[in-house]
């Protein structure tokens, strides 16, 4: 591939990246970082791309694995924090501070919801109803079978459903949405 194909490339999926890294982790300024990532990966991955058809599905392949590798530093990263004598240092509040001005307590409460699924089942309902891609362009970017998707995707809604009934003034979009047959 060359430059300008991958230009191309970059400039059609982009905002599409970074809208699913957004949802996935819930940070704008991460979901840049992503982004970012997930580019520079499909520069060094770009001979494996088989066709036009699936690319916005690998490139979500590829942040979806961006993701789960950041976390799984930061979750060690904080590991090895834990492990360090605590400081005598005052604390900073300010960024908690920050969090709760900026958070809702729908947006807050959809993603602790979120949050309560299992990884793989909330992957496939980022992917399939947030980001639009279709049953089996998740199963391509998350490298299992279309009747997996189908399954995750079921049981992601259901669980959603149950997490979610208690909440006061539960808008219709904020049920789960579906998309084609299950």
């Amino acid at each position: 591939m060359d430059h300008q194909l991958f230009a191309d490339l970059y400039a059609a999926h982009a905002r599409a990246v970074y809208a699913h890294a957004v949802r996935m982790t819930g940070d704008p300024a991460g979901a840049e970082d992503v982004v970012s990532l997930t580019f520079l990966e499909a520069w060094r991955l770009r001979d494996s791309l088989d066709g036009v058809a699936y690319e916005r599905a690998w490139l979500f392949g590829i942040a979806t694995n961006v993701i789960r590798n950041t976390r799984r530093a930061a979750r060690r990263h904080r590991e090895a924090m834990a492990r360090l004598p605590p400081s005598d240092a005052v604390p900073d509040f300010a960024d908690a501070v920050v969090s709760r001005i900026a958070d809702s307590d729908r947006a807050g409460a959809a993603l602790a919801a979120l949050d309560r699924l299992r990884r793989a089942d909330r992957e496939v309902l980022l992917l399939s109803v947030w980001s639009g891609l279709s049953h089996e362009e998740v199963a391509r970017a998350c490298g299992v079978a279309v009747g997996t998707v189908r399954s995750r995707l079921s049981r992601a809604r259901a669980r959603l459903a149950k997490l979610t009934a208690d909440l006061p003034d539960r808008p219709q979009a904020a049920r789960p949405a579906t998309q084609g047959t299950p």
